[in-house]
C-alpha cells in the first residue's frame, strides 16, 4: 500500500519536489486532534467541539457513550442497559466538524513522534488483530480508570466489578442465577444461605446505591417469585473506613446507616478484605486485627480506581513514573508535554502552590519596583492571583475575610489599611498558610463532563486566543496565558438509598433526604441524558418498573 506509492513518487520526481509537496500539504491540511476514550470527558469534548478547522479521530474500544450513574439501576433491571447508551457515531454525526471514529484500543503513546499505536478490539471485531498507528497534532487522553483491586488475591477471578455496562449485565444475570440455584431441590439450607449471601465491598456512592437497588429488587420482586428464599437472603456491605458515604455530609451518612440497619442490610465498617476464594471472602478488622471468613454467593467490588496500563506506560515516558494518575496543569495540559491534554479519571490537576511562586508574584504585583507592596497595588493584583491560585479564595472564605487586604491587615496588626506597606517577608507570612486549602477534584462524571466542555471551548477559540490571550498574566514569564484556567463548579451529588428515598447534598451545604429528593433525582438524571432517545427510554423504563416491577428473566 502506502510504501509502494511513496517509492513510485520518489522515482518520478526529484527529492526537492517530494519535500515541497509534503510541506504544502502540511500547510493546507487541518490540524489533527486524536481523542482517546468515549466516556464522560471524551464525549462532552466531542459534543461541544464546534471549530471545523480540526480533523478529529476518536479511538475507543466502546462505540458508545454510557450514562454510568444509572449502572446500579441496570444491575437489577430497573433500567435496561440499552436505555443508557448512545452510539458515538450518532452523537458526532450531527456536527459540522470532521470527526471519524475507530473502534480500537490504544496500546501505547509515543510523545516524541506524536503517534498513538492502536489495535482493533479483538473481543468484538471478529477476532481481528489489526494494528495501526495514528499521528496527531493534539492528543486528548480521556481513557478513564479501571477498578482498583489493591492486588488482593482472588478479586479479579471471583468478584464482579461495576464500571462498565457489561459488568452491570453480568451482575444482573448472576443475581438471578443465585436465586435459581438456591431454589433447586437437592440443596441444604446451609448451602442456600451461602448462595443467597450478597457481599458488596466499598461504601462509596456506587456500592451504597447497588446495595439499595439489590435490597429493593429482592423484597419487591424476587421474594414473591422465589418463596423458598424468604428469610435466607442476606446483603452485607463492607467498608474499610469507619463510615459509609464518607464524601457526604454527616447527616446523610447517619441517615443512610440507620436506614440500612432498618432494612436488614448488614454494615461492616472498619473491615478490610484480605482474600476472596470461590465460596468465601476473608476480612480483617482494622482495629481488632482479627481475620474472619464468610461464605458468599456473589461479591461486587466497588472500591475506587486504579491506573490503566496505557497511562502507567505513558507516565514512565514523560517522567511522571511514580504517580497514580497523569499530572496536568490548570489548563488540562499534561505536565512535561506541549500538545497532549488529559481529563477525567485518568488525570488530576497539579495546582501550583503560591509559596513556589511567591517571589514572582511579589515582583509582578510591585508595579513601581519599590520593593514594598501597598494595599492599592495588592488590590490591583488580587484578581489575577485568585484566578491563578484558587486556594487563595478558599482560604479567605474559610477565614471569613472579604478581601486580601483583610489578610494583610491581620499580618500588620491594626495600622490604617491605606498606609500599610509589605516587604516580601511580610507578604510571605500573610500567604504562608494559603496552600493548606489545595483541593483535589473527585473522580466523578461531573468533573469529567465539565473538563470536556472546558477543553472543547479552548479548542474552539484556540486561534483567536493566540492573538488576544484572555487568561491571567504569566507570573514566571512575560505576557498572559491564552485561556482562563479550568474551574470546577460543584453542582451537588445524590445517593439513592432504596425504598424510593434519596439523599442529596447540594451547593451551600444544602442537605435534603427523602421521597421528594427521589423525584428530584429522577428529574435531574432524565435531564442529564445525552439525547432525547435515551431520555425517552429511561423514563419509560421507570414507568414500566412502577407498573410491572422488575423483570427477572435470565437473558
Amino acid at each position: 500500500g502506502g510504501g509502494g506509492g511513496l517509492l513510485a513518487l520518489s522515482d518520478a520526481k526529484p527529492p526537492e519536489a517530494v519535500k515541497f509537496l509534503a510541506s504544502s500539504e502540511a500547510e493546507n491540511r487541518k490540524k489533527r486532534v486524536v481523542v482517546l476514550g468515549t466516556g464522560w470527558a471524551g464525549t462532552s469534548f466531542l459534543k461541544n467541539l464546534k471549530n471545523s478547522s480540526y480533523d478529529v479521530k476518536v479511538i475507543s474500544p466502546r462505540n458508545y457513550f454510557a450514562f454510568t450513574p444509572l449502572l446500579p439501576s441496570v444491575t437489577c433491571g430497573t433500567v435496561e442497559a440499552r436505555s443508557i447508551v448512545e452510539p458515538i457515531r450518532r452523537i458526532v454525526k450531527m456536527k459540522n466538524v470532521d470527526i471519524s471514529f475507530w473502534e480500537a484500543e490504544c496500546l501505547s503513546i509515543d510523545p516524541v513522534n506524536k503517534k498513538v499505536y492502536c489495535q482493533s478490539s479483538q473481543d468484538t471485531n471478529l477476532n481481528g488483530k489489526e494494528e495501526f498507528s495514528v499521528e496527531y497534532d493534539y492528543l486528548v487522553i480521556a481513557v478513564g480508570a479501571r477498578s482498583n483491586t489493591f492486588n488482593i488475591p482472588g478479586v479479579v477471578e471471583h468478584a464482579h466489578f461495576l464500571k462498565e455496562v457489561e459488568d452491570a449485565q453480568r451482575i444482573r444475570r448472576t443475581v438471578i442465577d443465585c436465586f435459581e440455584r438456591a431454589d433447586l431441590p437437592t440443596l441444604s439450607d446451609e448451602e442456600r444461605k451461602r448462595i443467597l449471601h450478597f457481599v458488596i465491598v466499598g461504601g462509596g456512592p456506587t456500592g451504597v446505591e447497588f446495595a439499595a437497588e439489590l435490597h429493593d429488587h429482592v423484597n419487591e420482586d424476587l421474594v414473591k417469585l422465589y418463596p423458598k428464599a424468604e428469610g435466607l437472603v442476606k446483603i452485607t456491605l463492607l467498608e474499610a473506613t469507619d463510615h459509609i458515604l464518607n464524601m457526604f455530609d454527616k447527616r446523610i451518612t447517619v441517615f443512610a446507616e440507620e436506614k440500612f440497619q432498618r432494612d436488614g442490610i448488614v454494615l461492616k465498617t472498619g473491615s478490610m478484605v484480605t482474600k476472596v476464594t470461590e465460596t468465601e471472602i476473608s476480612t480483617k478488622g482494622i482495629k481488632s486485627g482479627e481475620v474472619t471468613s464468610v461464605p458468599y454467593g456473589m461479591v461486587v467490588w466497588s472500591t475506587g480506581i486504579g491506573t490503566r496500563p496505557l497511562i502507567a506506560d505513558f507516565m514512565k515516558k514523560i517522567g511522571q513514573g511514580n504517580r497514580r494518575v497523569l499530572a496536568t496543569d490548570e489548563w488540562l495540559r499534561v505536565d512535561g508535554t506541549n500538545n497532549v491534554y488529559a481529563l477525567g479519571d485518568c488525570a488530576s490537576i497539579n495546582q501550583r502552590k503560591v509559596m513556589e511562586d511567591i517571589a514572582a508574584i511579589f515582583k509582578k504585583a510591585d508595579k513601581d519596583g519599590s520593593g514594598t507592596l501597598t494595599v492599592k497595588e495588592m488590590q490591583e493584583a488580587v484578581g489575577d492571583i485568585v484566578e491563578r491560585y484558587p486556594q487563595v479564595e478558599l482560604y479567605l472564605k474559610n477565614k471569613q475575610m472579604k478581601s486580601i487586604a483583610d489578610l494583610l491587615v491581620n499580618t500588620k496588626g491594626d495600622k490604617a489599611k491605606e498606609s500599610i506597606e509589605l516587604n516580601i517577608e511580610d507578604f510571605k507570612a500573610a500567604l504562608s498558610e494559603v496552600d493548606s486549602q489545595m483541593k483535589f477534584l473527585p473522580a466523578t462524571a461531573q468533573v469529567a463532563a465539565q473538563q470536556g466542555t472546558y477543553l472543547a471551548d479552548c479548542f474552539n477559540r484556540m486561534e483567536e486566543c493566540e492573538k488576544n490571550p484572555e487568561g491571567p498574566p504569566r507570573f514566571r514569564g512575560e505576557g498572559r496565558h491564552r485561556f482562563h484556567p479550568f474551574r470546577y463548579k460543584h453542582l451537588g451529588q445524590f445517593a439513592p438509598l432504596g425504598g424510593e428515598q434519596t439523599a442529596a447534598q447540594l451547593p451551600g451545604d444544602w442537605v435534603s433526604i427523602g421521597h421528594s429528593t427521589q423525584w428530584l433525582w429522577y428529574s435531574v438524571y432524565a435531564s442529564k441524558q445525552v439525547s432525547w432517545r435515551t431520555r425517552a427510554l429511561v423514563v419509560s423504563d421507570w414507568i414500566r418498573r412502577f407498573v410491572f416491577g422488575r423483570d427477572s428473566s435470565r437473558i
